[in-house]
């Protein structure tokens, strides 16, 4: 009863103990208890900051020149002296995605046997606790289907729903009033002073709206107060202006809660239902039962903590619980793709200095890893349709930060568009961060073998982000080889003698993008026969790039020289992007360069001083999947689960990691941790779907349906005592694959909707 729940007996007062719910746009953390419950809500698009054109001082092609000239000729000094001068703009109003308001619950009665839980079968909350015998219970959910949130109040005694709902606004610009028809309206600006001038940011406008059966519902004190009703019902609906070109968002709240109300309760839920268990059910998992799947998750989570980890259902829980996140927070039509915190916004990271944008030299890379594979392609459109926006304004970048065509963009952006350097060449030149988020678009062209999206959405966008490197990039004098720069590799340092720096040459990250940049436009182009000339210019380029070198210590270097690591326990592997979520390192493929990488992860994990992030430990496990290493994965996904997740099961930053005064919430870690588990269930990175390619011990016995494999193709797979028994194979397109099932390989066509049974020696059975 328990697989699929995350549920808790205990009350909690703190929002990094409660309960996420969302629809893809709007969300809400509940937490609280039986006497008062908080409805922490957030919207993808209220975020302060606003459009404004970022002043270069660059003078293009011939500073950077002039800065490269001193790279090469080892004077790393001056050579980050004129990019600070000519590379580093100044903060103007960058922004952040803020929370809305607060709707608080205060309820007359005391009770006992209080129980919180979430559904993720349902996407439904419940609060449930007994008075003097007589059971109650509050429900809701976040309707994507009727774009609303929704709640019900009941009990087993009539007349027993009493309570008051009052709100409170959580930026300096918002107001409210409450009307007799047991309304609540509000409107309010997203401003803050932390990362813009406190005066521009996006107005929202919403309405909540309270129904009764039995007993009244009267005003007081600006509060809507339910007495004596039989069951109550609540309704919020909330808007911004971001995008709109007229006033009529203005009305959209009022529509919606009048449809809402129109359909009834009961409707709305059956809907709500119905919409998310359309991607939801796609995938089932179930990795084996333990006694601990009776007990709270809570008390699960603190057994990790202790070590005891025998417990493989809360590792399908968790992942889920990531698809749950994602479904939750990111649909086909949200305006905007998920940030630090997905949809969810506690207030901690901006009042700290941090802002919840999409940083791109990881976060929101890894927002987004499991998408494909755990069959939730739908819920990655957002980010598709952002990366257009994105390369439309890093057109201007690359014009006034380098004079280049196409366009870039660099260490992270926000709702407006940012693509100009960050504020501080240490961090913020990452030249491919752009780059970096834009191989998302690969990513699902690869899983959906979509034509059409190939040649209208991912091809212009890539072929523009290739033409600025072929413009930006220069020959190293040394090498001959065609590299990028100045630029770092996020956001980690090295020495020159005993000096520390920050940018340099061609860094490994660099390199690596830029070779799936060209390649796969070159193989795009010349599948849709357009650009002959560009096709020729990416060959010559690709005979050119740097290969990836192994360093004297035995490790993947991460810079084009071998240089010795400043902060070698650094939190961020950009460098091993060519093992995972890239496929320039494969085990098979390129054996001398997986052992490097491995000795790269060893080395990291051996230090004291490792910075223990959420998004990294995700990273080690998914690196650790890749090398087809189960034991390693699972060490790593127990310490994430265990040492770095709220009770909530929500993933957190340390204090003392970039800044962090405590345990900060951000949503990589679930979604890294999510991609992780999938990966070492199913791979289809090399040519080849690898079956079970790194299932650890205690994971012995079990099954998965619905899993996605590159080339538009499902898996579900069948295992006993940690060898496998079956699997069937769907192909929604041709092609001819191979399936591996560890030193064993066979190949197979496939031929559209056709379904193959694959018995435990890889020979085809059945195909219908």
């Amino acid at each position: 009863m328990n697989d699929l729940k995350l549920w808790y007996t205990n009350a909690v007062l703190n929002w990094s103990q409660g309960l996420p719910i969302g629809n893809g746009r709007l969300g809400s953390v509940i937490y609280g208890g039986i006497e008062k419950e908080t409805w922490s809500m957030t919207e993808v698009t209220y975020w302060s900051g606003k459009t404004e054109k970022t002043k270069s001082h660059s003078k293009g092609k011939d500073d950077l020149d002039r800065m490269r000239q001193h790279f090469f000729t080892g004077d790393y000094k001056r050579g980050e002296e004129l990019a600070q001068q000519a590379l580093q703009p100044k903060k103007q109003n960058f922004g952040t995605n803020l929370q809305m308001c607060n709707l608080i619950l205060n309820v007359e009665h005391h009770g006992e046997d209080l129980q919180r839980v979430l559904s993720l079968e349902n996407a439904l909350f419940h609060t449930s606790y007994s008075v003097n015998g007589k059971n109650f219970t509050r429900e809701i959910f976040a309707s994507h289907a009727d774009d609303i949130v929704a709640s019900r109040f009941w009990s087993e005694q009539k007349g027993g729903i009493s309570f008051t709902l009052g709100m409170e606004g959580l930026t300096d610009n918002f107001t409210k009033r409450a009307a007799e028809d047991a309304v609540i309206t509000f409107k309010g600006q997203a401003t803050e002073n932390m990362h813009s001038d406190g005066k521009c940011g996006v107005f929202c406008q919403g309405m909540v709206k309270v129904t009764a059966q039995g007993g009244t519902i009267i005003i007081e004190d600006n509060q809507i107060v339910v007495r004596n009703a039989d069951e109550a019902c609540i309704y919020f609906a909330a808007n911004t202006d971001y995008g709109k070109k007229d006033e009529g968002w203005l009305q959209a709240s009022k529509r919606q809660l009048a449809q809402a109300i129109a359909l009834g309760y009961a409707k709305l839920k059956e809907n709500h239902i119905s919409d998310y268990h359309r991607l939801y059910g796609r995938v089932n998992l179930d990795l084996g039962h333990s006694a601990a799947s009776h007990l709270p998750t809570d008390e699960r989570i603190r057994l990790f903590q202790n070590g005891q980890d025998d417990d493989p259902q809360l590792f399908a829980l968790f992942y889920q619980y990531g698809r749950y996140l994602m479904i939750s927070g990111s649909r086909a039509d949200s305006p905007l793709p998920l940030n630090l915190q997905g949809i969810w916004n506690d207030g901690e990271a901006n009042r700290m200095e941090w802002s919840c944008d999409y940083h791109l030299d990881i976060n929101t890379q890894m927002n987004y890893f499991p998408t494909e594979a755990s069959n939730l392609a739908e819920c990655h459109i957002p980010l598709m349709n952002y990366l257009e926006m994105l390369s439309q304004a890093g057109r201007t970048t690359a014009h006034d930060f380098y004079g280049c065509e196409g366009w870039v963009a660099h260490v992270f952006s926000n709702a407006w568009g940012f693509t100009a350097p960050g504020w501080e060449t240490s961090w913020g030149l990452n030249v491919t961060g752009g780059l970096w988020i834009a191989s998302q678009l690969r990513e699902h062209y690869e899983f959906s073998l979509d034509q059409e999206f190939l040649a209208q959405q991912a091809y212009p966008v890539l072929k523009e982000a290739a033409a600025f490197f072929l413009d930006y990039m220069t020959m190293h004098p040394q090498y001959g080889w065609l590299v990028t720069g100045p630029s770092n590799s996020p956001e980690n340092s090295f020495y020159i003698e005993d000096n520390v720096h920050q940018l340099s040459m061609g860094s490994t990250l660099d390199q690596v993008l830029v070779r799936d940049l060209f390649v796969f436009c070159l193989e795009a182009a010349d599948m849709l026969q357009v650009d002959f000339d560009m096709q020729t210019k990416l060959k010559q380029a690709i005979a050119k790039l740097p290969p990836l070198r192994i360093g004297s210590r035995g490790q993947l270097q991460e810079w084009l020289e071998d240089f010795k690591e400043a902060q070698p326990d650094h939190r961020h592997l950009s460098h091993l992007v060519s093992l995972h979520p890239g496929n320039q390192i494969t085990l098979r493929g390129t054996p001398e360069l997986s052992a490097a990488a491995r000795t790269t992860l060893e080395n990291r994990m051996s230090r004291e001083a490792l910075e223990d992030v959420e998004f990294t430990v995700a990273s080690f496990a998914a690196s650790f999947a890749r090398l087809e290493d189960g034991e390693h994965a699972y060490k790593h996904l127990t310490h994430l689960i265990g040492q770095l997740s709220f009770d909530n099961l929500l993933t957190f930053s340390k204090p003392g990691i970039a800044g962090a005064e405590k345990h900060i919430f951000v949503v990589d870690g679930n979604f890294g941790g999510t991609a992780a588990i999938a990966e070492m269930l199913l791979q289809s990175h090399a040519g080849e779907i690898n079956l079970l390619p790194a299932l650890p011990r205690k994971w012995h016995t079990g099954k998965v349906s619905g899993l996605r494999a590159k080339g538009n193709i499902e898996v579900d797979i069948v295992w006993e005592n940690g060898k496998l028994m079956e699997a069937t194979i769907q192909a929604f397109s041709d092609g001819r694959t191979f399936l591996r099932f560890r030193e064993q390989s066979v190949p197979l066509d496939l031929t559209t909707n056709t379904v193959y049974k694959i018995d435990k020696l890889l020979k085809v059975t059945q195909k219908k």
